[in-house]
């Protein structure tokens, strides 16, 4: 007779840019044990597979495709599945700033920490009086590739530019449109880098200010007892 399945609860969510809603279960002990595996390793892009693995078998809503999701709404939706899934309170190891090398533990409720996004904020790059440019999130694999992946023969400058050129959206005025998509990684390239700086500032200004987990916290030194506010961005200072 084969033993019963347990019942596993499902919750919900709001997908920080794209405001859809969808559902999830919290995740399975396999699937605890591969992340687990994956943040002792301290191998990033294996603790970011995981983390998308854990993701994509969590999420219950039909249609949601994790790779093409935004780095700041895996994040959100991870610590969501995280927090029902362990606990709502993450105990984190943090280097105190006024010495810069002693260690302090500090818990942090989940609940707390939120996407900080700035109000200046905009995806519209204005490139003369009738061309304007509209760019896309990074999705992860694009942002792992330009945060983890070292490779010798490729300067921060190309990797910076690639990562622009894989956001690029559509190019457009008010008679025609040009989508990125048909274009070639070439020739997508050459139109960056006819760009002026003012304009090459504006696509800075867009990754510098996009929506970011961060939470902000106070740490005191075990040692010197002084106490320093910490901000803590994105999912790697969440589990270190």
């Amino acid at each position: 007779m084969p033993l019963p399945k347990i019942n596993t609860p499902t919750y919900e969510l709001v997908i920080p840019s794209s405001k859809k809603k969808i559902k999830y279960r919290p995740f399975l002990v396999r699937e605890e044990k591969i992340l687990v595996m994956a943040l002792e390793s301290e191998d990033m892009t294996q603790i970011t597979n995981a983390v998308v693995d854990t993701i994509t078998n969590c999420i219950q809503t039909r249609g949601v495709k994790v790779s093409d999701l935004s780095t700041f709404d895996i994040e959100y939706i991870f610590l969501n599945i995280r927090s029902k899934s362990v606990g709502e309170t993450i105990e984190v190891n943090i280097t105190c700033p006024d010495d810069g090398e002693t260690q302090a533990q500090v818990s942090i409720d989940v609940d707390d920490i939120k996407i900080q996004t700035d109000k200046k904020h905009t995806n519209i790059i204005n490139l003369d009086d009738n061309l304007k440019m509209r760019l896309k999130y990074p999705a992860l694999e694009q942002f792992i590739e330009s945060n983890f992946e070292y490779n010798t023969d490729e300067s921060d400058v190309d990797k910076s530019l690639d990562m622009i050129i894989s956001c690029v959206d559509i190019i457009y005025n008010e008679e025609e449109s040009w989508a990125a998509s048909d274009s070639s990684k070439k020739e997508m390239k050459e139109f960056i880098e006819q760009m002026n700086t003012k304009q090459f500032k504006e696509i800075e200004t867009f990754f510098a200010t996009m929506p970011k987990l961060s939470h902000k916290i106070k740490v005191k030194n075990p040692k010197t007892g002084v106490v320093s506010d910490v901000i803590l961005e994105g999912l790697a200072s969440f589990f270190s």
